[in-house]
């Protein structure tokens, strides 16, 4: 299979990559111009070769550090000298772009009353992909929220055994009560989501909060979540506390997390 045709594969499964291209090489190097490899979230080689040796290892280091900022970069290498911290002897110079192919973000709506839906509604105008979750299932239904591309009517509990979270991935819990969040947030704690925030008043949140604590649950996970949720604008329907709820989104996926 062609390099293009794996990195579509990544991008239809909604998986992180890097593709590093060689694009400028000079005098004798393991690898030339135009040269490319693939490399996988977890640092596995998908496919290609930059070079091998220390110079593929750094080039992978540097893939990885891309997908956790999801910025390109361009390496430079002398082949010259290893005892000046050259990644090999071969004599020449290269330079390597490392590329992130970065995951559509996906949005979890854990609670599919009218302020989840409305919140999955304006998701998919702002091109996340939106999975919901809801342990009613009259609630997570396609018919209600057709632009949802995955519907998991469990106990919140029970949604990380089915879905995998991800650094890309944005958690909205528009629950009902402090009886659905204080069992189900646990679980969700230690992943890597972008984002874990609970709706609700900021008595509901220390209600919450402290049956976390009960729970031997440390303050640094607890402080991961955002209640109340969503930017103040003085939000009253559905609609206006969903807009809140994404301009907060918003502002953390570009690296504001400022309040």
């Amino acid at each position: 299979m062609s390099i293009w045709n794996l990195i579509s594969e990544l991008e239809r499964k909604n998986e992180a990559g890097v593709l590093c291209t060689i694009i400028h090489s000079q005098g004798s190097t393991p690898r030339h111009t135009g040269s490319k490899m693939l490399v996988s979230a977890d640092g596995s080689i998908i496919t290609g070769s930059v070079g091998g040796g220390e110079l593929e290892d750094r080039t992978i280091k540097a893939a990885l550090e891309s997908i956790q900022d999801g910025r390109p970069r361009r390496l430079e290498y002398n082949m010259v000298d290893p005892g000046r911290g050259d990644p090999g002897v071969c004599g020449g110079h290269l330079e390597v772009y490392v590329e992130p192919i970065i995951p559509k973000p996906t949005l979890i709506v854990v609670g599919a009353g009218h302020v989840g839906r409305e919140v999955a509604h304006l998701a998919d105008w702002l091109d996340f992909r939106v999975v919901i979750s809801d342990d009613r299932e009259e609630f997570c239904d396609p018919k209600l929220i057709p632009e949802a591309e995955e519907f998991f009517p469990i106990p919140f509990e029970k949604l990380t055994e089915q879905i995998e979270i991800t650094p890309w991935t944005y958690l909205v819990l528009t629950t009902r009560s402090v009886d659905v969040d204080v069992p189900g947030l646990p679980t969700i704690l230690d992943s890597p989501a972008a984002y874990i925030g609970v709706i609700g008043s900021k008595r509901r949140w220390e209600t919450t909060r402290a049956h976390l604590e009960e729970q031997g649950i440390s303050a640094e996970k607890i402080d991961r979540v955002q209640s109340p949720m969503g930017i103040e604008i003085h939000a009253e329907t559905p609609k206006e506390i969903a807009v809140s709820i994404m301009a907060e989104i918003i502002r953390i996926r570009h690296g504001n997390d400022s309040q």
